[in-house]
């Protein structure tokens, strides 16, 4: 996949890894917003935006991950599975390539995109220490919830695309099955990536401690609520 932002730190091996992958019409270059608020917040962090591999079929010079032409609720999972394995395999050499686990890489998306990183880290739990899910849903809600990485969900409250309450009803079923999740929603904010989710996002990567690192550290299982803030 062709690189539309490809950060490095300015001295040194990268310690982070974060992966955006934008909405259906988009680019990656269209991340730049988001690529470079965390690009300050973590300067020792690979920031990477790929071009998604096909052609939007809308038009334009857009891309996308799937076609959403005729897309439904009985078809879109066959999608979304017919994209996982080639985005899996580079995101894998990508992470041996920067010399960066998946523990320490972040999956971030935006629409389209974050429905790609929450069933990328569904299909293949740990792949990435976190998510970072703009404005996305899963395309069924899970019946297991990923053991291995945090999901950090974020929406606009008035998304007339995907609707908030694909994300609260996600938190809801993550929290059902012990899973590890936040959930921020911006009252009044529709299909974006809008400053004060940015901002959330930072403050969730710099304060939200893993589930998983509590219970290694008290050597049990994580029983831990999943975190909701509406602002």
């Amino acid at each position: 996949m062709h690189l539309d932002i490809e950060w490095l730190p300015a001295d040194g091996a990268p310690l982070q890894l974060i992966v955006l992958l934008h909405g259906v019409g988009a680019r990656g270059a269209d991340l730049a917003p988001l690529a470079q608020a965390l690009r300050s917040e973590f300067p020792q962090a690979a920031v990477l935006a790929p071009a998604a591999p096909h052609p939007f079929d809308g038009g334009g010079t857009g891309r996308q991950w799937f076609s959403v032409a005729g897309v439904t609720e009985a078809n879109r999972a066959e999608r979304v599975a017919a994209v996982l394995p080639g985005l899996r395999r580079w995101l894998l050499a990508t992470q041996q390539r920067l010399g960066v686990g998946p523990a320490a890489t972040a999956l971030g998306g935006f629409s389209q995109g974050a429905i790609l990183a929450l069933q990328t880290v569904l299909a293949d739990d740990g792949i990435a220490g976190r998510v970072l899910a703009f404005s996305g849903r899963f395309v069924q809600l899970p019946d297991a919830a990923p053991r291995h990485t945090t999901l950090h969900l974020f929406h606009g409250g008035a998304d007339p695309v995907i609707a908030a309450s694909h994300s609260r009803q996600a938190l809801e079923r993550l929290g059902a099955l012990n899973g590890d999740a936040t959930l921020d929603i911006a009252e009044g904010v529709g299909h974006q990536l809008h400053p004060a989710l940015i901002a959330r996002a930072l403050f969730r990567l710099r304060n939200h401690i893993p589930a998983r690192t509590w219970a290694a550290a008290l050597g049990a299982v994580p029983t831990l609520p999943s975190e909701r803030d509406d602002h």
